[in-house]
């Protein structure tokens, strides 16, 4: 798949949800919730390795009545993050299931160079503020993490965790 560049990730495209994995993506830029220990334990049951990032070009968005964010271009900003380096299938799988079907699964240039994969948010609900990593974890961490948790044994018992 070719890399987005922040005008082509902000018009709708077709996120062709039942296939987004079908380009094998491997490293994932994480920018909102998946940045927390405690979301990513609560997902897949182990902290992926991890590693400083952000993407230039780039913020995470405030959502409307959403308590993550969205990636979306932003020519003067850079939006910080994480890069998962160590994904295995299975847990591709997982993730690609919890993000919300509305986001399309593209590739972002780091500000190091490297290219990761990021779940982008296409258009629409969009504040003008950026998303705000310490007001979540002060106000909604704990029961986002515990959300996650039953969300991931919802997926596990669909079989998803045979994937890969």
């Amino acid at each position: 798949m070719p890399e987005l560049t922040p005008r082509e990730a902000s018009s709708p495209l077709a996120s062709g949800r039942r296939n987004r994995l079908a380009a094998g993506p491997d490293v994932l830029f994480v920018y909102g919730t998946l940045q927390f220990d405690a979301v990513l334990e609560a997902l897949l049951g182990r902290i992926p390795s991890r590693t400083p990032a952000s993407a230039p070009g780039w913020r995470a968005a405030a959502l409307e009545g959403r308590l993550y964010p969205g990636l979306v271009p932003a020519p003067t900003a850079s939006a910080p993050g994480l890069l998962l380096t160590d994904l295995s299938k299975a847990e591709w799988a997982i993730l690609d299931a919890f993000e919300d079907a509305r986001y399309n699964l593209g590739q972002v240039t780091l500000s190091s160079g490297d290219r990761g994969w990021a779940y982008l948010w296409p258009d629409g609900e969009v504040r003008p503020e950026d998303w705000d990593a310490e007001h979540f974890a002060a106000l909604h961490l704990e029961a986002y993490a515990a959300r996650c948790a039953r969300i991931a044994e919802r997926l596990v018992a669909e079989g998803l965790d045979a994937v890969g």
